[in-house]
């Protein structure tokens, strides 16, 4: 079957919903892959030119929030005539096609499951780009929504038994078993786990229900209560005569987009931190998460140290790890 034959079954398959979810009846294997691996499946003239840049530019775009460039995706190319056998069964799959027809779909389990395959068609160069530069967020979005429950599943193997979080605040996290409780007050705890070279970090804490109720202040405020609490309960190395403690880096300006977390309403807030009197620092993920109910606003941030190596993953794991919050 040569190329735009196999990708035109596919993109019936896909948006025309060829294969009704309720019918299936064969066995469908385990989807394989490394989180946030992506295959991507084009003729090798387009991915050398224009389609395969656009590509990149999308799904290779840097991560935001990290002190290194790193990839969304780490993609591996290859053409359509090699797509076969054992690499079918990855969990995200990117198809790009030149044909007769300009479409994008998506089908979850195609060939395995879970799996999230994606096709974009054009009848140009020029067409296939624009597609791409339409669907791409909604593609990256699904494929993230995808890697997230499989984190989830994977740590959830092996979780944490620890009930500090619902003592305190009433609420549940699916924390994995190498995560420790490293410190406890009345309103704040740390949670963490080591790794080669550093650690990832998770703290818990809750602010009054009307704090950064000033939108032009906004910004400001986060950072003013990252430090105030960095102060008090996440200190440094000791330094004499200099009170050494987390603050947040400010020549980077932390990203804030809207967020939902456990069916509330949140901000999520990606940015550097770094300590006020030593040299080191790393990423962090905050939510700040409106608990009207309870009259607060909770308070729930990841952040790593971890020098000269790649990040990307560990902060994926934390917001999956956030992600599972559950109000007790």
């Amino acid at each position: 079957m040569n190329n735009f034959k196999s990708i035109a079954v596919l993109l019936l398959l896909v948006c025309f919903g060829a294969c009704k979810e309720g019918a299936k009846t064969t066995y469908l294997p385990q989807s394989t892959g490394a989180i946030n691996s992506l295959v991507v499946v084009m003729d090798n003239q387009l991915w050398k030119g224009e389609v395969g840049d656009k590509v990149r530019e999308h799904f290779a775009a840097s991560v935001v929030g990290l002190n290194m460039a790193e990839p969304l995706f780490t993609i591996t190319y290859m053409p359509e005539s090699v797509f076969s056998g054992a690499i079918q069964k990855s969990r995200l799959v990117l198809l790009v096609a030149k044909g007769s027809e300009s479409k994008v779909g998506i089908k979850k389990d195609v060939y395995a499951g879970p799996q999230s395959l994606a096709i974009i068609t054009g009848t140009s160069v020029q067409e296939i780009n624009a597609n791409i530069d339409a669907k791409a967020e909604e593609i990256i979005r699904t494929f993230k929504d995808l890697e997230i429950t499989e984190q989830q599943k994977r740590f959830k193997i092996s979780l944490n038994k620890e009930l500090v979080l619902k003592e305190k605040f009433g609420i549940s996290l699916d924390i994995p078993s190498a995560y420790k409780v490293g410190s406890q007050k009345e309103n704040f705890v740390w949670i963490d786990r080591q790794v080669p070279k550093g650690a990832m970090n998770l703290i818990v804490y809750t602010v009054p229900e009307n704090a950064f109720d000033n939108d032009t202040t906004f910004v400001q405020d986060i950072l003013s209560m990252r430090d105030s609490i960095g102060s008090i309960n996440i200190p440094g190395e000791d330094i004499p005569d200099k009170k050494n403690y987390m603050v947040s880096e400010r020549n980077f300006a932390p990203h804030i987009y809207p967020a939902e977390i456990a069916g509330l309403k949140a901000a999520e807030v990606r940015g550097l931190w770094e300590m006020n009197n030593y040299p080191m620092g790393g990423p962090y993920l905050m939510y700040i998460i409106n608990d009207k109910e309870r009259n607060r606003k909770l308070i729930i941030e990841g952040f790593i140290f971890a020098p000269a190596t790649q990040k990307r993953d560990n902060m994926f794991e934390l917001e999956a790890i956030i992600k599972t919050l559950k109000f007790q």
